[in-house]
């Protein structure tokens, strides 16, 4: 980094930073963790030449947020598939059910938003499509910092509610579905090629939030691609040309994502052990009533406290899921 000629390679060079920053910060981390347990060992030995036992209760504290930072080191650890590291496209899609299922929509938008706040990545609204009384239809985010797609690569799946629907005047159960899809954000560096002799673009006036503009003009960008079939769009942005860069953006990770699932798809046809990947697989449960329950199908990983999951704490699910991903005792 050094090097006059550095940054004659921007791309370069914004990766190579990169890379620095996080082997810095992987290495500020084990140092501080070292430091943290011979202050341990010091106050451990100093009790026990003193016969102190008054410090018995901070000792055993100190321990406890060792141990803490240890499995979060451990977790981190576990995040090293080629594009953990990346941001994320995390796109929400409501189920059949109306608004019922709209509403759950926009419940689990809300829930992944907090988690991400509270891990202090930054988000940015791409496209949302609201309900047509209440939630949300469809939306997708980009969550952005070091290893959001990592985390939240687990949520991908179906996810099912159980409550009682407070549009039903009958007060009785309902059962709604959405659908969360996670990609990694593919930057240039990444090879994706896109003839856009291909891609069919057509532009829409925007609907929803956003002032007396994004009414007035036909700024919201649709892109399909005729090969694949794949339709992304973005209206969120003020200008048109905003709304292309977001779809192109977009576009480029969902035809990545494809052509990973058709590798995928190859070695296991290979290994002879294929199995289709279905849209409707549904990955945890969320009971509201006759009892408070959620559940991950795939690792098992349980909590009464639906609230809790509700506000944005998923740390032991997608913890769970790395677990069983690398064959660990959750």
């Amino acid at each position: 980094m050094s090097d006059p000629t550095f940054w004659d390679d921007p791309d370069k060079a914004r990766e190579i930073s990169q890379e620095a920053t996080q082997l810095k910060n992987a290495v500020e981390s084990y140092k501080q963790l070292v430091s943290d347990i011979e202050d341990a060992n010091v106050m451990l030995e100093m009790a026990i030449e003193e016969d102190d036992r008054s410090l018995e209760g901070e000792i055993k504290d100190y321990v406890q947020q060792i141990e803490e930072t240890v499995e979060k080191q451990e977790v981190l650890l576990l995040l090293s598939g080629e594009y953990d590291a990346n941001n994320a496209i995390l796109t929400f899609h409501a189920g059949a059910g109306g608004t019922e299922a709209q509403d759950w929509c926009s419940m689990l938008i809300r829930m992944y938003l907090r988690w991400a706040e509270k891990a202090g990545f930054s988000i940015e609204l791409m496209d949302e499509q609201p309900g047509d009384e209440a939630g949300t239809k469809s939306a997708t985010f980009l969550i952005k910092g070091e290893n959001a797609f990592g985390y939240l690569k687990s949520e991908k799946g179906v996810h099912r509610l159980v409550r009682i629907s407070p549009f039903d005047a009958a007060a009785r159960r309902h059962t709604s579905f959405a659908a969360v899809d996670v990609m990694p954000e593919i930057d240039d560096t990444v090879e994706i090629n896109i003839d856009m002799k291909d891609v069919q673009v057509d532009t829409y006036r925007a609907s929803g939030a956003g002032g007396q503009h994004i009414n007035k003009t036909d700024s919201a960008v649709r892109m399909t691609h005729r090969p694949t079939g794949i339709v992304v769009q973005c209206q969120t942005q003020r200008s048109q040309m905003q709304n292309r860069e977001q779809a192109l953006r977009l576009l480029r990770a969902k035809l990545f994502e494809l052509e990973l699932e058709k590798q995928a798809e190859l070695k296991e046809q290979i290994g002879g052990t294929y199995q289709a990947i279905e849209w409707g697989s549904q990955i945890r449960s969320y009971v509201f009533h006759p009892y408070n329950l959620v559940k991950d199908h795939r690792t098992g990983v349980e909590t009464g406290n639906v609230q809790s999951v509700m506000d944005g704490n998923l740390d032991q699910f997608m913890e769970g899921f790395l677990k069983k991903e690398a064959n660990l005792t959750i």
